[in-house]
């Protein structure tokens, strides 16, 4: 039986590592794969699902105007379909996500879509909302904070690395812009 799993976490804790992962053993078996990713997210290259250990991808974009219902029905070998792999899930919207529901009810395809739960703010993303409501199955992924608790929140930083309170819930970036940190911590830097 085909589900939408979510797989969340804060930043840096191997989700596209998993993500390609499992490609890779789903492909190792001789079954059909759709890579997605955001195409806002141009930190390797658009299109490019790349983890931090340097395994990549190439990925198909989907941008808030994307209809995913139609991009699989429209593809011509959506019957030998087995898996859609998402890479920053955070970044869909809430009809998407819905439309992955039905991908996965009515066209018994798989989802799994990977992403970050909150921002900088400590407020949920769009897709990750949807998905924590929608998903059949909530899968987290644990990484560190710098005092060895497990982090769940994300702290953006300016040039300087000092944290920012304020401004758009997305700005790309990685090591050099966020820090995960535990809830503790996060409390701290936004207090300061």
């Amino acid at each position: 039986m085909a589900k939408l799993y979510f797989y969340y976490s804060a930043m840096n804790a191997g989700k596209s590592t998993v993500l390609l992962q499992s490609a890779h053993n789903y492909q190792e078996r001789g079954m059909r794969v759709l890579l997605l990713t955001a195409s806002i997210d141009d930190r390797y290259e658009t299109g490019q699902i790349a983890s931090r250990i340097g395994i990549s991808a190439e990925a198909s974009v989907f941008d808030n105007s994307t209809d995913l219902l139609a991009l699989i029905k429209n593809d011509a070998d959506a019957k030998k379909l087995s898996c859609i792999l998402i890479d920053e899930a955070q970044f869909l919207t809430k009809e998407q996500v819905y439309d992955l529901s039905e991908i996965v009810d009515k066209l018994r395809i798989p989802v799994l879509a990977f992403g970050i739960r909150t921002d900088f703010q400590g407020e949920l993303f769009e897709g990750s909302q949807a998905l924590l409501a929608w998903a059949d199955k909530l899968i987290e992924l644990k990484t560190v904070c710098h005092c060895g608790s497990k982090a769940t929140m994300v702290i953006r930083l300016n040039a300087k690395g000092i944290p920012v309170k304020e401004g758009a819930q997305v700005e790309i970036g990685g090591n050099d812009r966020y820090l995960s940190v535990c809830r503790k911590h996060f409390k701290e830097a936004v207090r300061e």
